[in-house]
């Protein structure tokens, strides 16, 4: 009876879960979008490799879409750190923004669903949807693909 016991303990202790980061591998934007919001708000690390159709800037940042429209729900958006952004244009010689548009990346990080506020005036509207980015911080998680070092 001892035995039965402690196999069942050590069933249920087999059982338990913990909170964790998945890692995967998407090339699909939809299926890194489902994986951000089923995570939400943690997001999920991974490798993705994504198509990128259009760029943009706000403030000191740039923008790498997987949409023509960044504001599409289908839209993954890498968005890239004021530091990565120089040490970008340094490397390749133009703006990032230029640099990567129309071409194929692997980009390493954490796709995370990200809320973003309608303004008006400036001042928020109290109305919102959701983006789909993965931030870069340094410069060794992006990559074009096929591009040698």
């Amino acid at each position: 009876m001892k035995n039965v016991v402690l196999a069942f303990i050590f069933l249920l202790a087999g059982c338990t879960s913990t909170t964790s980061h998945t890692t995967s591998t998407f090339s699909d934007p939809m299926e890194i979008i489902k994986a951000a919001a089923d995570s939400a708000p943690e997001g999920v690390l991974g490798q993705y490799t994504l198509q990128i159709v259009a760029t943009g800037s706000q403030g000191q940042y740039v923008y790498l879409n997987t949409e023509k429209d960044y504001r599409d729900q289908r839209a993954v958006t890498v968005a890239l750190h004021p530091k990565v952004i120089s040490q970008l244009s340094a490397k390749y010689g133009i703006p990032p923004q230029e640099y990567f548009l129309n071409k194929a990346i692997v980009v390493n990080g954490k796709a995370q669903r990200v809320k973003i506020a309608f303004l008006s005036d400036g001042k928020p509207t109290g109305k919102y949807y959701y983006q789909t980015h993965v931030r870069v911080m340094d410069i060794s998680q992006l990559k074009v693909v096929d591009e040698h070092a």
